[in-house]
């Protein structure tokens, strides 16, 4: 192959762990039980939402797009990594590495954006509870959430291009599962402080912007929870409130560490193991963090389940 010609004339390959194939072996099963409970939780948040009239609330409506959000971003990837850990063949074409990265950097980006905004919703909810209803309107909940979408997928158009045409003469491997950014970017054979800088500057306003607000948010909750007297009261808003900040640690946390630095300042299997834990456990978790701690989905998925079987009887 001719060192002056670019890989997008061919192949990436994602190496992975191809040099332990037992590793490779184990985290096969485990991703792949992992994903199928992805599915299964995530589609169920969204349809006990949509399907139970009590859920239909701004919180839900939110959670809703939240699940969604999570089922796109593991399929982006999941598939295409099971089968190559499954066989020799470690091979991605350059439109399916292309469509991997601006999947991946554009829902991430949204979901940063949309945690914010569920950070906002809880905000209202506790802090101006008499006016929650008029203030999170159908027309603003739509709004706040179109304009996360626009913000996440502005983001990776720029980004996207500018990590897939850096010069890498000729080289096509890639040390990782994934077409992620972090990883093409070490590909390059020029000098990448310019793009890495750009990435700095971009995740500041998608990634640390949105973590302010929510912090400043959450300082106005636990200033307004302290001053409710009930302790029932303070229990629900701690539950609701907690489920969210939960989720808001586990995401924040891993997407921070890899994006804030995004050359070679991680070492390589820290990175791969960050990935896989972001866009698998993430997403497993946040439905059984929302479930488990929240008694009116646990509720309302007795309702579905009781009305199903009451229905059964009936026929």
């Amino acid at each position: 192959m001719d060192r002056t010609n670019d890989s997008t004339q061919g192949n990436f390959i994602l190496l992975g762990f191809s040099d332990r194939p037992h590793l490779e072996r184990i985290l096969f099963v485990v991703i792949l039980i992992a994903y199928l409970l992805t599915l299964v939780g995530n589609t169920t948040i969204i349809l006990v939402s949509r399907l139970d009239p009590h859920l239909h609330t701004p919180m839900y409506f939110f959670l809703t797009h939240l699940s969604f959000l999570d089922l796109s971003f593991t399929t982006s990837s999941i598939p295409q990594l099971l089968y190559n850990l499954n066989g020799r063949d470690k091979t991605i074409s350059y439109t399916g590495c292309a469509i991997q990265l601006f999947l991946f950097l554009g829902l991430g980006g949204v979901e940063c954006l949309l945690l914010a905004v569920m950070a906002y919703d809880r905000f209202v909810a506790v802090c101006k509870p008499l006016h929650y209803l008029v203030i999170m309107n159908p027309r603003l909940c739509m709004g706040l959430v179109s304009l996360a979408w626009g913000c996440g997928v502005a983001n990776s158009l720029i980004m996207s291009p500018m990590t897939l045409w850096l010069p890498r003469c000729g080289y096509c491997k890639v040390d990782h599962f994934l077409c992620e950014m972090p990883a093409l970017i070490q590909m390059a054979c020029v000098n990448t402080a310019a793009i890495e800088g750009i990435a700095f500057i971009l995740a500041v306003g998608i990634v640390l912007s949105p973590l302010v607000f929510i912090l400043i948010s959450y300082g106005y909750i636990m200033r307004a929870v302290l001053s409710i007297q009930s302790s029932s009261g303070r229990h629900k808003v701690f539950n609701t409130c907690g489920s969210h900040l939960t989720v808001v640690s586990l995401f924040y946390g891993n997407i921070i560490y890899m994006y804030m630095q995004p050359g070679t300042s991680s070492s390589k299997d820290q990175g791969k193991f960050l990935t896989l834990f972001y866009n698998i456990v993430t997403p497993l978790l946040n439905p059984m963090i929302y479930t488990f701690r929240n008694k009116e989905v646990k509720g309302a998925l007795r309702r579905l389940i009781l009305g199903n079987l009451s229905s059964r009887k009936r026929l």
